[in-house]
């Protein structure tokens, strides 16, 4: 432990008679009890720092100190440490870590003049590379940027294991895969995918002898809203005996999807082999603009008695880079920069920022129609939940309008009377309020590395009650996605997908 008497003289040099700079200090690696010290203190005092809330593993605490230079360590489970990703010097006290608030752009050269050439308390010139600027109250981490080479090494190697390696590895080594007849009505086929805790299922047609597309949350959302519209020849009579079929092909109709005679032909189904590689797995999620596609396995050669193997997602093919690279992270040089650094995921637009398409974001009060509009207009899986200070309370998905076909209820609102914390909470009821924070609300911070942005998303595939009981896992709701915060306050600063990662690893 540092001594609380150390000499005035050796003590970082800083600004007199200035105003206090309130600082946020963060030790994200988790512990007990993290206390912070530092030179602005004189070592004198233990600053207990608190854990953020839905962020368990990081403490942090604001404390107000002079422009200067600055040195501080932290206190974890009664162990003197320094967090490696920030600016750090070795001193006759220890590896400390080190900081620098300027408020004039000379401020930094008055430092460097200042300090006692080759004293023990000297700055690393790397360590100055990476600073923390103060300007009209605001703070900003100066982070490091990615460099050309290290992008392309990185993607080179991603892409090379993804081309080696087919989608038969993603088959787990047990499970099952749900699969609707398209002659089943719409209703009764939505009431499964609520009991089975799924967001989609292939369909199946007898007659041909072959699956041809996909029912998802999606499908359901654009009936919701065209149940809602008044000239719409779809009644709530008619979901009764109405068929998956028939909807397919009214929604063809719908999407323009007619050929030279009028006739609506339906979206083909976008499917892969199990000896596909996962690079061309991926790019046809990506290309188009779905989230999983069935692995369809047929041993005849016209494709005739095909064998539905597996779902393939994105993040099961994360799953398979992480594995592979977690012994060798440091092959992929992009790993270890915090998102916050790199071309990834959707941002709250700055302040004078121009060209940026901003983040869809609503209210709890807002109706459950604006929230059903908004994922469909602006092509989002999912919508922020904030307070008036755009802090995080919940997520929208889309899989979520499936709790509407609990008990009917569907049939009993509506979309623009009901709210989005009614409509949150229809779906609560299988679940408790632990789960429901810890599976919904998946948030990240803005200096949390790619590498733990990954591995966080490559595990989505978390068992509910519902899916425990049937033996079938569940795409939770707010693990496809992670919801970047601001650490402490939980503004919502960004929102950072499976998709917005294999854009940025694939070019």
């Amino acid at each position: 432990m540092f001594n609380p008497g150390m000499d005035a003289a050796r003590e970082p040099a800083s600004v007199p008679d200035t105003v206090l700079i309130p600082m946020r200090f963060v030790w994200p690696y988790g512990g007990r009890s993290v206390f912070l010290s530092g030179s602005f203190n004189r070592w004198s005092e233990l600053l207990p720092m608190s854990p953020v809330e839905g962020c368990p593993t990081v403490f942090q605490i604001i404390w107000s100190i002079p422009p200067g230079y600055h040195q501080y360590k932290f206190c974890v489970d009664g162990e003197w440490r320094h967090d490696e990703h920030q600016p750090f010097i070795s001193s006759e006290y220890g590896i400390v870590n080190t900081v620098l608030l300027a408020t004039e752009p000379n401020f930094m050269h008055g430092i460097n003049q200042g300090m006692p050439s080759g004293s023990n308390m000297d700055v690393d010139n790397e360590a100055f590379q990476r600073l923390v600027q103060i300007s009209d109250g605001s703070l900003t981490e100066a982070a490091e940027r990615i460099s050309e080479a290290d992008l392309q090494v990185s993607r080179h190697r991603v892409s090379v294991f993804l081309s080696t390696h087919t989608a038969y590895e993603l088959l787990p080594e047990s499970g099952k895969v749900v699969a609707l007849d398209i002659d089943l009505p719409v209703k009764q086929a939505f009431h499964i995918l609520y009991e089975q805790g799924i967001s989609m299922a292939p369909l199946w047609d007898f007659s041909k002898a072959r699956f041809v597309g996909v029912l998802s949350a999606s499908d359901f959302i654009l009936i919701l809203r065209e149940l809602g519209n008044h000239g719409s020849n779809l009644t709530e009579e008619e979901l009764e005996t109405h068929t998956i079929s028939a909807w397919k092909e009214g929604k063809a109709y719908l999407n323009r999807q007619i050929d030279s005679h009028g006739k609506a032909f339906p979206r083909p189904l976008v499917y892969a082999g199990p000896n596909d590689n996962l690079k061309d797995v991926a790019r046809k999620i990506l290309h188009n603009e779905v989230a999983t596609v069935p692995i369809i396995h047929s041993s005849s050669q016209d494709g005739s008695f095909p064998q539905l193997l597996h779902i393939a997602s994105l993040s099961g093919i994360l799953k398979c880079v992480c594995r592979y690279f977690r012994h060798c992270s440091s092959s992929l040089p992009i790993l270890k920069l915090p998102i916050c650094a790199i071309p990834v995921g959707t941002w709250v637009p700055k302040i004078g920022e121009p060209n940026r398409r901003p983040l869809a974001m609503l209210r709890p009060s807002a109706s459950l129609s604006a929230a059903l509009n908004l994922l469909v207009q602006a092509q989002v899986s999912s919508i922020p939940i904030v307070d008036d200070n755009d802090s995080l309370l919940d997520i929208y998905c889309r899989s979520d309008i499936t709790a509407l076909a609990k008990d009917k209820a569907y049939a009993h609102i509506n979309l623009s009377e009901m709210t989005i914390h009614q409509a949150l909470q229809l779906g609560q009821d299988s679940y408790s309020p632990y789960e429901l924070r810890s599976q919904r609300c998946q948030m990240c911070l803005p200096s949390d590395t790619l590498h733990k942005v990954m591995e966080r998303l490559a595990n989505p595939e978390i068992p509910t009650l519902r899916s425990q009981i049937s033996c079938a896992f569940t795409w939770v709701s707010g693990v496809r996605r992670l919801v970047i915060v601001e650490a402490g306050s939980k503004r919502v600063e960004g929102i950072v997908s499976l998709s917005d990662i294999f854009k940025f690893l694939l070019g």
